[in-house]
Order: C-alpha cells, then structure tokens, then sequence
C-alpha cells in the first residue's frame, strides 16, 4: 500500500494524537527514521506544521520556548543518536525550566535493536528520568495500536506536577506499519488536561495565621505553570495584604514590574539591597519557584536544608517540596488553584509592615539607576555604548505585549536589571530566558515566539553565544518569521573571561574570541542588519527593524571592559590581583 495515500498508517496515527491535543507547530530536523510521521505532516498540513530547523539543538530549544508560551507541550521530533545528542541541551533547559515538552525520537528498526546498530543509544540511559537525568519520563513505542495510549501519557506527565520534559522513542518499522481497519482502527486519545491540585482548607488557615504573626514578609514567584490569570490573582493578593514580591531568576515577568508592589529580581547580578531583604525577611512566601541555586544565592540568601527565615513553599509537585529546603509549611497545589485561593484569604485592616513594602519597589527603581563605574568612558565618538541608554530605548519603544529572550551570558545582566518586564496579569508571557543557562537559546526562542505568536521578537545575544545556534535564521525566513537581535559584541566569552580575571587575574586562556562579520552572515541568511558602536545610534536602527518586514539583526560592537552593569573588567581584575597581594 502506498504510504503517501494510507489513512492508516502508525506514523499518521501518531500525527492524529497531537492535533488532538491541540498541537499547532512541530519544530525538529528530518531523519529517514520517522519518514512516516513526516508523511503525516503532509497528510494534515491544513491542520498541523512541521517546523524545520538547520539543527536540533535549534529545535529542541525552539519547542522549549513554545511550551513557556502556552504552557502545553511543545513537540520536537528528532533522529536516532546523534539528533537526540544534539536535542539533549533543550531537554535540560525543560527539565530545569519546568517546561513542558515531548521528543520525538525516531529510532532503529526493531529487528536490529541491542546490536549497536547505526545510531542506535539505550536512550533511557542517556536521557534519565530524574533529577539526575534530562527528562521526567522516557518510553518506546513498539505496539502501533498503544500510540494514542503512550502520547497522552506522555502530555499527560510533561504537564502534571513540576512540569517538565518526556521523551518517547519510536521505532521505524513501528511507525511504517499499516493498521488494518478490519481489526479496529485505535481511537485517538482526547485532549489531556493539567490536574490542578487544590490548595486546601487547612493549610490556607495555616498560612493567614502565618502571615498574621509576620513583620517582614516577602513573596518570590516564579517558575512554570502560570497563566494571566492566575498572574492577575497573585496580585490581588499581594495588593490585598500589600506584600513585596520578588520574580525568581529568569521568571521576570510573572510579576508586573510597573507595580508598586514589585521588590525586584531575584537571580544573577541581584539588587544587594534586594539580597539584604530576603536575609532580614522573617517569613518567605514562595509560590511556583522550586528555590533554585540563582534564586537562593547559592543556597545563603535561603540556605539549605533549614533556613532562618520562616518559610512557606507552595509547589505543584510534592517530590519538589521539603527536598531541598525544610519548610515551615508545605503546599502541594498548582499555581493556578494557589493564586485563586490566596486572593481570597481576608486580610486585616492595618499592617505593620507597610513601610518594609514601600521600601523594597523603592529599593528596586533606585536599581534601576545606572551604576557609575568610574574606569569607564562615557558614550561617545570613540565608540563605547552605554547600554542602561540601549535598554531605555527597548523599554520606550517595543510593544507591551513583545517577547524578550535571551541565551547565557554577562550580556543579558542589562535586560535583567534595567528592562522592567511587563507581567503575564496583562495578558502575555514577555519573557523567554534559559534558567539552566544554556548559551544559545536565545535566537532559536526568539525565532519560535515569531512564527508560533505573531508578536514582536525581541532577541538580546551575545557574540559567543549568538554563534551557537545563528544557523535558525535561515528558520526563520524560510517560514517567514521576523524577529529582531542585538547582538553585543565584544569578542571574548565574557562571562568566563569576567570569572577568570577573578581567580587567575591577567591568566588569558580560552576566552578570546576571532569573530566573523556577522552583518554578512545575517544578510546571507536573508536578515537585514547594521553595525552600530555609538549608543544615539541605536534608536534609529530600532525603530527601522520594527517596521521593516524581514526580521534584522543589529551589532553593537561593545568595550570589553564593560563586562557588567556595576564593574569593570579592569575593577574586577585589580580587586583579584589585590587579594592576592593581601
């Protein structure tokens, strides 16, 4: 039977259960290995697209960045061995991220499995589950007929609890076999849906006497799961019992940033002012966050196992609660279900900490104060770029409902201090950024934000960064997606290069970097694009990449020595040689 005419082919089963669960975009690179999921992809064309990447790392990443968005799955289909190697850094990123995602991995046929065959990884081996492996669930389909059994299950555990990434292995020969209708074609699973635990009666008691008994409370939220109106209830709360709140790192936009409400970002490069806040906090109010080493300081802003502070820790998944941190109460409920609770929960007349409130949103605006940093020029015809002046353009001038994402890299510590993200209650996620900080995330997220939304993409990248995953542009015309990149260049890995002036000051070995001329290389691609050294320049070139139909790439050659937003490279180099001689 011809494949390309056969409704019932496994591989057009398999393409049937995501359009029941209400997949729209597939991102992933082709391998001879599921040729009959592709040929679905043809079959359903009107209802469901095929993504192709220049690369599965890109892809993986891609998928990623579509769960964060809509908090389903995001699918990516890759080839045996080496395509799930290379997909394995946007597993990670979902694992630590809490995202929700499936991979797809197309493996060797069944009659030369467990003989090294070509390609062939024992991928439950590689890929985990658990905390000390990549992905929540790994399983293979050798039955055509359980396909819809194993992709609900699959959805089914990437979006329950922590949410996170499943991985399902699928064999060729499976995917080729032709189901016979005579014997009962299998039913396509019906679409699965969150379970969202309630947060219960008596812990909700618990936690208002809790807070009754507080001086100095503050509220750190973040992680996956939430939706605008869940956003929206977290700040009924916080307006009700007028609590501080902090985003834990990398989730900046869970909670509006124009609010009074806001204390500001708790991650990398954090306000030392915010620091001192969470150390004299006598009672921490974590909702959706799991506490991670960035959010906690290194396990000393909230130290582990037992903090000084009082602590209540709502968390979806109960293996997450009281695994790191001993808390003083634990919730197991969904954000989602939390929020509606807390916003609620009556609150007294008067509160004493009313000024300990008023205080923390001071203490962030004046963060967003550019530092000085005496060693450093200032803007000028000489070239150095002032970027406090690069992201007030941004903030002046992208849509409210633009999404920012970034790789790793010293480079994103402008957006993360100086952009004040608007938050989900307003209706859009804003913020796309890889909490296992994973370099090269940031353009093939900003790419799938493009083509799966519609929005305005904003991508900030650094030089070493942008090269890790620059291939997507060539994504991003062929399905023609626009998104705009800054790329900062400043030819070195700074953030290693920052670190090695710290410990093995002027011990230069690994960092530098010999760049190409990235404006041909984006032009190549199909990407408009422009060199930029002075920061009055920056406006103009913003405001054209916005109205220009293709998407633009625009390089800001940047002084090394401006390595972060409160030192130099100079300062942190002399500061290191200094202790060494003390």
């Amino acid at each position: 039977m011809n494949s390309s005419t056969s409704p019932h082919l496994a591989g057009h089963l398999l393409v049937r259960c995501l359009i029941e669960q209400g997949v729209t975009h597939t991102f992933g690179v082709p391998g001879e290995s599921f040729l009959a999921v592709l040929d679905g992809f043809y079959q359903y064309r009107d209802q469901i697209q095929f993504v192709i990447n220049r690369q599965e790392g890109g892809a993986a990443f891609m998928a990623e960045a579509h769960g964060k968005l809509t908090r389903r799955p995001g699918v990516c289909f890759v080839t045996r061995g080496p395509g799930a190697t290379n997909a394995s850094i946007g597993v990670h990123t979902a694992y630590q991220d809490g995202t929700p995602m499936v991979l797809f991995v197309g493996d060797v046929a069944s009659d030369t499995r467990d003989r090294e065959a070509f390609q062939e990884l024992n991928y439950l081996s590689f890929f985990g589950p658990s905390t000390r492996g990549l992905a929540k669930l790994v399983e293979r389909i050798d039955d055509a007929r359980r396909i819809p059994e194993y992709v609900a299950r699959a959805f089914a555990t990437a979006m329950n609890g922590r949410p996170g990434p499943v991985v399902l292995v699928l064999p060729e020969d499976m995917l080729a076999q032709v189901m016979s209708s005579e014997a009962g074609l299998p039913q396509v699973m019906p679409r699965v849906a969150a379970v969202e635990a309630e947060i219960g009666t008596k812990p909700l008691l618990l936690l208002g006497e809790m807070l009754l008994k507080a001086k100095r409370p503050l509220v750190i939220a973040g992680g996956s799961g939430w939706s605008p109106q869940a956003a929206q209830a977290l700040q009924q709360f916080a307006e009700h019992w007028q609590l501080p709140v902090g985003n834990a790192f990398r989730f900046q936009d869970t909670f509006d940033n124009h609010h009074q409400l806001y204390a500001g970002d708790v991650g990398l490069g954090i306000n030392p002012r915010l620091a001192k806040r969470i150390q004299d906090s006598d009672l921490i109010l974590a909702i959706g966050a799991r506490l991670g080493e960035i959010t906690s300081g290194g396990y000393t802003l909230i130290q582990s196992p037992r903090p000084k502070q009082k602590l209540v820790h709502i968390h979806a998944s109960a293996e997450e609660l009281n695994r790191v941190f001993q808390a003083d109460l634990a919730i197991q409920a969904s954000v989602t279900s939390a929020a509606a609770a807390l916003k609620d929960l009556p609150a007294p007349a008067e509160l004493p900490w009313a000024s300990w409130a008023t205080d923390s949103h001071a203490d962030y605006l004046a963060n967003l104060q550019p530092s000085h940093i005496a060693d450093l020029p200032q803007d000028s015809a000489q070239g150095l770029v002032n970027m406090p002046r690069i992201i007030a353009v941004l903030q002046q001038h992208l849509p409210q409902d633009a999404v920012l994402t970034n790789g790793a890299g010293n480079f994103a510590s402008w957006l993360h201090r100086y952009f004040r993200f608007h938050g989900l209650a307003k209706g859009h996620k804003t913020q796309l950024a890889p909490t296992n900080g994973a370099m090269g995330y940031g353009v093939p997220a900003g790419i799938a934000a493009a083509i799966t939304t519609g929005r305005t993409a904003f991508t900030i990248a650094g030089d070493g960064d942008f090269l890790m995953n620059g291939q997507e542009l060539a994504t991003a015309v062929q399905h023609g997606a626009k998104s705009i990149i800054l790329l900062l260049n400043n030819g070195m890995f700074g953030t290693i290069r920052m670190h090695q002036e710290r410990e093995y000051p002027q011990r230069v070995a690994g960092t530098p970097l010999a760049n190409p001329d990235f404006c041909a290389l984006a032009q190549a691609y199909g990407y408009a694009s422009v060199c930029i050294d002075r920061s009055e320049d920056f406006e103009e070139e913003l405001l054209t990449a916005l109205a220009r139909p293709q998407g633009t790439l625009i390089e800001l050659r940047l002084d090394p020595q401006a390595i972060s937003t409160r030192g130099s490279l100079n300062s942190i180099t002399q500061s290191a040689l200094a202790r060494q001689l003390g």
